[in-house]
């Protein structure tokens, strides 16, 4: 019998927001905890977040007017729910219109980008490399808000587990995590080894 991975769904995985995070992730919604900051308002949250003296104006050509000031004083991108029998979360809309919408947004202070990279300017390649840090952090908390999250066990030809851990990001065990956690000590013993995922 060869040696066998097995890889399981986690049951209680870590929310990645509370990681040292380098964006921060606003968000408006009834239900769910979708990130680090609510947001009860969106217009009166952009305008003190830009330090805007609120104007008590709700409309969309306000929104969109703050938004567009917004993208341009922070790195930012929006963030859209789906919301049908489970939930998922990425930075551009879904087609359907009707179970799914703009929640909030995710975000960094140039300062901060400035500081933490020691630049002076941020060009527009620096800001597309801080924007894929940003779409990074979403799709590792879609992850997690999916349950496409894993642990494993390694067993020996006598069903012993000879190692094991929990907190694997994404389905590919070979690219999330759980190859190189694996003892290098193992790998002449799981040359031939047998995958299989349990759920």
């Amino acid at each position: 019998m060869a040696n066998k991975l097995r890889i399981f769904q986690s049951m209680n995985p870590e929310n990645p927001r509370e990681w040292d995070n380098f964006g921060t992730m606003a968000y408006k919604h009834r239900h769910y905890i979708l990130g680090d900051e609510s947001i009860n308002d969106p217009i009166e949250w952009l305008e003190d977040k830009m330090g805007i003296p609120n104007t008590f104006t709700q409309s969309n050509e306000r929104l969109s007017e703050l938004e567009k000031r917004f993208v341009k004083e922070y790195i930012a991108l929006p963030l859209y729910l789906y919301d049908h029998s489970g939930i998922t979360m990425r930075t551009y809309p879904f087609d359907c219109r009707w179970d799914s919408g703009k929640v909030g947004y995710i975000y960094v202070s140039k300062e901060k980008v400035r500081s933490e990279f020691g630049w002076k300017v941020i060009t527009a390649k620096r800001r597309e490399q801080i924007e894929k840090y940003l779409r990074n952090e979403v799709k590792t908390f879609d992850q997690y808000i999916t349950g496409d999250v894993y642990s494993f066990t390694v067993e020996d030809e006598d069903e012993n587990v000879i190692d094991s851990c929990d907190g694997f990001f994404g389905s590919d065990w070979e690219m999330n995590g759980i190859k190189d956690h694996i003892d290098s000590e193992l790998w002449p013993q799981l040359e031939n080894i047998e995958v299989e995922y349990e759920r």
